[in-house]
């Protein structure tokens, strides 16, 4: 880095040739992109600095959870799926490591994926009495449906998504529609996405499933709600996994582990590449914002990179030594 304030010609000369010896030692390297917003931008954060930092030569893959996570544990490619969202199919993940075909280099969301109900920040403000799902359900007042106010409502996702099932049943678990509330189906993502909005920009009351992390709250201060007891695995697996379940109990809903997987070839050939992936973990706030940011510009997951690395040094420059954030900042 002396050379590099003393002379650019002979700066770009270590740069070349410390990219080389690192691309020795991690050469090729596929890494899977899912088909969901931070995933997608969360790979081309690691292309970057890999390839910046590390002098890797990276190959941008895309791929979804189920099948890329298989074709890991089966054919061993690609090498990385930086975003993993490992409960969606735990006897694959369980399996391929435990026969040494997969490894989990670190936890890429440090809070893990969150699902449940939540409520506007203004509104807990407000109310800080309201701490729980029960809390939030004795205030129907607070929280109106659009077709009656003089009842309270809960948004629910499209039909189809899991979440829609869950909050279906911790409506009846928790007994909502007694405590004067209805349940409101949203019919698609934009309409969930619609009546959160119209509500948070006219400081109306809202209560409903979302879940983290997203572009909509990074964009609106929203607080999920305790539920006010345990997980309970038995009786999710009874009840809250069937649609027509009569009789749920209140239960929570359990963070989601959100975990990088590298297939063991590349961890065993991988070198720094790997220390890097080890390091890497972001928080859901930091990625929300991130997501707010690229939607209200239209951003790819490159552009989106782009913009991270360059306007949050303070996080990512934790994961790798100082002199490959310095190449990183160099090659943006």
């Amino acid at each position: 880095m002396k050379a590099f304030l003393t002379s650019t010609m002979l700066a770009m000369g270590v740069f070349a040739s410390g990219g080389a010896a690192s691309a020795a030692g991690c050469g090729d390297v596929t890494i899977a992109s899912m088909n969901w917003q931070s995933a997608e931008v969360l790979s081309s954060i690691d292309k970057l600095i890999l390839t910046k930092g590390y002098g890797c030569n990276v190959n941008i893959v895309v791929g979804d959870t189920v099948p890329t996570i298989t074709s890991m544990t089966e054919k061993g490619e690609p090498d990385i799926a930086p975003e993993g969202w490992i409960d969606l199919l735990p006897d694959v993940v369980n399996r391929g490591v435990k026969e040494g075909k997969l490894v989990i280099a670190a936890t890429a969301l440090s809070d893990g994926g969150v699902q449940g109900w939540w409520i506007p920040k203004f509104i807990a403000d407000a109310h800080p009495d309201i701490k729980t799902i029960a809390d939030a359900l004795k205030h129907p007042e607070l929280f109106p449906a659009p077709e009656d106010p003089s009842k309270g409502a809960v948004f629910n996702g499209p039909q189809g998504w899991g979440g829609t099932r869950v909050t279906g049943q911790l409506y009846k678990a928790f007994g909502a529609q007694k405590a004067g509330f209805v349940l409101v189906d949203t019919g698609s993502a934009a309409g969930l996405d619609g009546s959160l909005a119209k509500a948070y920009e006219h400081k109306q009351g809202w209560l409903g499933y979302y879940w983290a992390p997203t572009a909509l709250l990074g964009k609106y201060e929203m607080v999920k709600l305790d539920f006010g007891v345990p997980f309970d695995a038995a009786e999710w697996k009874r009840c809250y996994t069937v649609a027509d379940c009569p009789d749920p109990k209140p239960n929570a809903w359990s963070t989601d582990h959100v975990v990088t997987l590298v297939t063991a070839k590349f961890a065993a050939r991988g070198g720094v590449a790997m220390d890097y992936l080890k390091n890497r973990s972001w928080a859901n706030a930091t990625v929300n914002k991130l997501l707010a940011w690229m939607t209200d510009n239209q951003a790819t997951g490159d552009e989106g990179a782009k913009y991270f690395l360059k306007n949050n040094a303070d996080v990512w420059t934790k994961w790798v030594p100082a002199d490959v954030a310095a190449n990183v900042k160099a090659g943006l």
